[in-house]
C-alpha cells in the first residue's frame, strides 16, 4: 500500500467503488470472486475485548464487504498457536492471518519492537502520524516481509499505566533488586535501573503479586486491568506507563495467501484494519476513565512515577538503543527515522497538544 495522501482517499472512494463492481455485477462477476475461508490467531485471550474485539470487528467488516464471500474465523491465543508464536505460524502458512504485536519477536530482530512500541516513543496519534505518513509502515513491511509476512497496522491501547506495586516507591533506589514482571526491553531497562525483570504470563500475575513471588507488575491500563482484580494485592497504581506511550495491535498476512486474494478482497481487508485501528483507540479512551474511577473507589493508590525514575529510565533507554544500533542495522535504519519524526513530533505537541491538554487538566470542569 502505497503511503501517500492518495492512498489513505482510497480506503473510502476505491475501496466502495471497487467492491461494487466487482461484487455487484451479478454471475459474471461471481465466478471471479471465490468464496474463501481464512483462519486468524490471535496472541489475545477473548478476556481482552477491545483487542480480540477488533479481530472480530475485521472479520465482520470483511464479510459484509465481500458479501458473504470472503470469511476469516478468529482463535483466541493457545486455540491454534501459543499467542507469542502467531508471526512463526504465518511465515510457514499454517495459518492464513493473525492478530498480534512486533515486540513479542524482539528475539529475532530487536527493530520489531517498532511496529508496536519502544520506551519514550510515541503516542498512538504520533505512531499512526509516522505508520502511515512517516515512512513507518514502509520499514516495518520490508522488516516483515523477510518472514514471508505484510503487516497492517490495526489498533492501539493508547498510552498505558506504569503498573501495580505492593508497596509504594519513593525514588529510583526503591526499584534496587525489586522483582518486577515487566517484559522485553522495557524489562532490559528496569533491570538497568535495578530491578529484578519477571516474565510471567497474564494468568499468573495475580497468584504472583498475591504470594509476594514479584513485587511489581504491568499489564495494561484501567479497563483491562481492572478485569485481573490486581488492585486487591498490589494497591499502588504508579502512571505514566513510559515503556507503552502507545502500544500498537497489528494483523499480519501471510503473503502468498495475501498476493492470492483477489484485489477487490485486499481492499477489503485493508478498509477492515483502519476501522478497526480507529475505534480501538477510541474504545479505550472512553472505557478507561470510568474503569480508573471504580478502581479508585475500591482504593487504589495512584501515583505519578518519581522524577529521577522516569530520568534514568529515560537515559537507559536511549544508551540501550545507541548500542542496539551500532551492531544491528535493520534497528539503526528503524532508529533513525524513529528518532527523527518522535523529535518533529514533540516540538510540535509542546507548542498544541501538551499546551492545550495542561491547560484543560488544570480547571475545574463541570461534571454534567
Amino acid at each position: 500500500m502505497s503511503e501517500s495522501p492518495g492512498s489513505r482517499r482510497r480506503f473510502v472512494t476505491g475501496a466502495t467503488a471497487g467492491l461494487a463492481a466487482s461484487l455487484g455485477a451479478g454471475p459474471a462477476a461471481a465466478q471471479t470472486t471465490p468464496s474463501i475461508r481464512w483462519r486468524m490467531a490471535s496472541s489475545f485471550p477473548k478476556s481482552l475485548d477491545n483487542i480480540f474485539g477488533a479481530a472480530e470487528l475485521l472479520a465482520q467488516r470483511v464479510r459484509v464487504l465481500t458479501e458473504g464471500r470472503f470469511e476469516i474465523r478468529i482463535f483466541a491465543s493457545g486455540e491454534l498457536v501459543p499467542g507469542l508464536q502467531v508471526l512463526d505460524a504465518c511465515e510457514q502458512g499454517t495459518i492464513e492471518c493473525g492478530q498480534t504485536q512486533g515486540f513479542y519477536y524482539i528475539g529475532k530482530n530487536k527493530a520489531f519492537a517498532f511496529d508496536a512500541a519502544i520506551p519514550f516513543g510515541l503516542n498512538s496519534r504520533q505512531h499512526n502520524a509516522w505508520m502511515y505518513y512517516g515512512g513507518g509502515l514502509a520499514l516495518v513491511r520490508e522488516l516483515y516481509a523477510q518472514h514471508n509476512c505484510i503487516l497492517f497496522p490495526g489498533g492501539n491501547s493508547g498510552a498505558q499505566m506504569g503498573g501495580w506495586f505492593r508497596r509504594e516507591i519513593g525514588g529510583l533506589a526503591d526499584l534496587k533488586g525489586m522483582k518486577v514482571r515487566i517484559p522485553g526491553i522495557a524489562g532490559e531497562i528496569m533491570s538497568r535501573l535495578g530491578a529484578v525483570p519477571q516474565s510471567i504470563p497474564g494468568a499468573d500475575i495475580y497468584p504472583a503479586l498475591e504470594k509476594g513471588t514479584i513485587d511489581a507488575a504491568e499489564w495494561v491500563g484501567p479497563y483491562d486491568d481492572e478485569k485481573l482484580g490486581f488492585y486487591r494485592v498490589a494497591p499502588h497504581y504508579y502512571f505514566p506507563g513510559w515503556w507503552e506511550g502507545s502500544s500498537c495491535i497489528s494483523f499480519i498476512v501471510n503473503l502468498k495467501h495475501w498476493n492470492a486474494l483477489p484485489p477487490a478482497y485486499r481492499e477489503a481487508f485493508e478498509v477492515a484494519a483502519a476501522e478497526a485501528n480507529v475505534r480501538m483507540v477510541a474504545a479505550y479512551d472512553a472505557k478507561n476513565p470510568q474503569a480508573l474511577a471504580r478502581l479508585v473507589s475500591h482504593g487504589v493508590q495512584l501515583h505519578p512515577y518519581p522524577k529521577d525514575v522516569l530520568l534514568g529510565a529515560h537515559a537507559a533507554a536511549e544508551a540501550l538503543y545507541d548500542e542496539e544500533a551500532a551492531k544491528n542495522p535493520v534497528f539503526r535504519k528503524f532508529l533513525a527515522s524513529f528518532r527523527k519524526f518522535r523529535y518533529e513530533q514533540t516540538q510540535w505537541y509542546r507548542m498544541s497538544e501538551a499546551t492545550f491538554n495542561n491547560f484543560m487538566a488544570s480547571q475545574k470542569l463541570p461534571q454534567g
